[in-house]
């Protein structure tokens, strides 16, 4: 199962642009397995994110993209639930991270 299988499966289905565009963003590693699915998420929501900052405009423009970072974030501790084990870490680490984004 895909990335992509993985959020279809979801039982609420995101807008369909908000869906277009979480697919553009996870690009090519959609096609990674269920387990990779809260560090792909993280890795897009980051990236997105980075993105977003380095953006002279800050008006309702950036709206999708700030809510397809939330919504890959969400994905990936959804995701991350199915393992409680890891999910304190997984949490410390994509918080430090996505924070990291903001002072860089």
């Amino acid at each position: 199962m895909s990335i992509t299988s993985w959020l279809a499966a979801r039982s609420a289905a995101p807008p369909p642009r908000l869906a277009a565009r979480i697919a553009e963003t996870l690009g090519t590693g959609s096609d990674s397995l269920p387990a990779q699915v809260p560090e792909r998420c993280v890795d897009a929501a980051d990236s997105l994110l980075r993105d977003l900052l380095g953006r002279e405009s800050s008006g309702r423009d950036l709206a999708l993209d700030l809510l397809t970072v939330d919504a890959l974030v969400t994905y990936a501790f959804e995701a991350a639930s199915e393992d409680p084990a890891s999910l304190m870490a997984r949490a410390d680490a994509a918080m430090r991270r996505l924070a990291a984004a903001a002072v860089e």
